[in-house]
């Protein structure tokens, strides 16, 4: 995926296969939400922007991290619900066929919803930084910020769904809780990127 053309991700996203789908997409919003505050740090440089290069540069760093975090993230969604399909065609013949199996699918749906929660960890990541940079940001291009965010809260809320969807399979109390509890992180995240958009289209409208 992390070589794959836009094209080709977009034809494989389409089609009848189980992977990848809403999980991935929702990395990818993160990664793209991590790339656009990256290329608005690299224009917000020079001497103009001297006061801030140590903020700047950080965000550069920060972002280029957040951007291969989340393709990660997205080869990694792509392979776990391949393994939870894989666990629900195990057979289930016999009473220890049926407990293998059920164990099999609980593992799997656990380790699904991992990497869409770590995809809101992103998504939040990219939100803070985006509130961090627009301040001191170059004013030609403070509608990417926006664009980021709203990239950041698709990749949330589109996460948090594909966490929900997991839960009921998950049988370790401890981590339904984390997972329920990452989740929910979906809204606040939402809620900072309404106000990062309100500043920006505010600013650009008067």
């Amino acid at each position: 995926m992390r070589d794959e053309t836009i094209s080709s991700f977009l034809t494989r996203l389409a089609d009848r296969v189980p992977a990848p789908g809403g999980g991935a997409s929702a990395a990818l919003h993160a990664a793209q939400a991590a790339a656009l505050l990256g290329m608005v740090a690299r224009y917000t440089t020079g001497q103009k922007y001297a006061a801030h290069t140590a903020l700047v540069d950080r965000v550069v760093a920060e972002t280029d991290d957040l951007r291969d975090t989340a393709v990660g993230l997205a080869e990694e969604d792509a392979a776990a619900f391949t393994a939870v399909t894989e666990a629900y065609t195990l057979p289930r013949d016999t009473d220890e066929d049926r407990a293998a199996r059920s164990a099999a699918i609980a593992r799997a749906l656990s380790g699904a919803a991992g990497p869409p929660a770590a995809v809101i960890d992103v998504a939040a990541r990219a939100v803070a930084l985006a509130g961090e940079l627009l301040p001191v940001a170059n004013r030609n291009v403070i509608t990417d910020v926006a664009a980021a965010v709203e990239a950041a809260r698709a990749a949330a809320t589109t996460a948090r769904v594909n966490i929900e969807v997991n839960l009921a399979g998950v049988r370790d109390d401890a981590t339904r809780s984390r997972l329920t509890e990452q989740a929910g992180q979906a809204d606040g995240i939402a809620a900072r990127a309404d106000r990062i958009t309100a500043a920006v289209r505010e600013e650009i409208t008067r």
